[in-house]
């Protein structure tokens, strides 16, 4: 396979990714995807964000939420989000410190 070919193979499996998540598992919380995969939405749309910077290309942080969720982040939360368990929450934060912070 040419690396062409790999680029548009890669790009088509992440914009499956996206509308899978975006509109056919919308009852699917952040908190539990991190939880359980280690990213979430929110981690997705800050590597675009994040990929978009390394090109010379200026993003912030809710532009990037907002190209990979198609709304702002508000509107996402005001739709989507529910409230999460003190379980739920206590596990994030095991789950963020796994995934998240800088082991650099």
């Amino acid at each position: 396979m040419d690396e062409q070919t790999r680029i548009e193979l890669e790009a088509a499996a992440f914009r499956r990714l996206q509308q899978h998540l975006m509109q056919n598992r919308t009852d699917v919380q952040n908190i539990d995807m991190m939880n359980l995969a280690g990213f979430c939405r929110n981690c997705l749309s800050r590597w675009y964000q994040e990929a978009a910077n390394e090109r010379g290309i200026d993003m912030t942080k809710d532009e990037g939420r907002e190209a990979f969720y198609g709304m702002t982040m508000d509107d996402w939360k005001a739709n989507f989000q529910s409230d999460a368990s003190s379980a739920q929450q206590a596990d994030f934060k095991q789950a963020f410190a796994r995934n998240v912070t800088d082991k650099s």
